[in-house]
């Protein structure tokens, strides 16, 4: 449906809150458009659409997590197998966050997420997983609780950080690491206070510290003290403690 034939066409043309003029001035009415039941399906998959999918995204979140007691968001490798030992430490971390008090967030896919999903509920805690839409995961572990599945990774980043009052860093790829590094600069530039960050493994992860230490900060692209924004251990009671101490619990 359109405007009626030989309808002139306005100069001037107002669509809620967007002004259009000259060519840019479109046929018919937004009603019209709304309940034309012949038109295209193509608007589901324009920017206007997708702003709704992502607001019902952040809504959904947000309520399915806004009465968790503390949590602390623990990541890690989709892609550690069961019989490692970085697997039953993550179901170390699981059990001890819960004994500590805190409920377990994890992306909610295998491996270290769910070693610590295992450990959460098996320690009768809040298990956690927000999972993400990929074309090879295959949905959220059986130890999972409370599951949300997301789009959008910039959404469920978002629910990381605001649902938790710090992180565990299990070895993991480079999906750990992004998820690492948006919570160093969030404690960096301030937008998060008291955030511990705690980085399980100095094996693994000594090598990035060196360069972090001998590459970025030598050469003027951080500060010293942003090596002060986490910790490093090998050990799950010190890994909890931290957590625990900075949070003030």
């Amino acid at each position: 449906m359109g405007n009626p034939e030989g309808a002139r066409i306005p100069e001037e043309q107002r669509l809620g809150p967007v002004l259009r003029r000259r060519e840019q001035v479109q046929p018919g009415t937004t009603d019209q458009r709304l309940l034309d039941s012949e038109g295209d399906s193509e608007w589901v998959h324009t920017d206007p659409w997708r702003v709704m999918r992502i607001q019902s995204e952040f809504v959904e979140g947000f309520g399915a997590l806004a009465e968790l007691p503390s949590a602390i968001s623990v990541f890690g490798s989709a892609r550690t197998p069961v019989d490692a030992p970085e697997y039953e430490a993550g179901v170390q971390i699981g059990k001890a966050l819960v004994e500590a008090g805190f409920a377990v967030i994890t992306g909610g896919g295998p491996g270290a997420m769910e070693a610590a999903n295992k450990g959460a509920r098996e320690a009768k805690g809040v298990s956690v997983g927000l999972g993400i839409e990929l074309p090879f995961e295959s949905g959220l572990n059986q130890h999972v609780d409370i599951g949300v599945n997301f789009r959008y990774f910039f959404v469920r980043k978002t629910m990381f950080v605001k649902y938790a009052q710090g992180f565990v860093v299990l070895p993991g790829g480079l999906g750990t690491l992004d998820e690492l590094f948006e919570a160093l600069t969030l404690v960096q530039t301030g937008k998060v206070t008291r955030f511990p960050i705690v980085l399980f493994g100095t094996a693994y992860w000594g090598g990035l510290i060196d360069w972090l230490r001998d590459t970025v900060i030598a050469q003027g692209k951080a500060s010293a003290k942003d090596l002060l924004l986490f910790h490093v251990t090998d050990d799950v009671d010190e890994a909890v403690d931290l957590v625990t101490k900075e949070v003030g619990r």
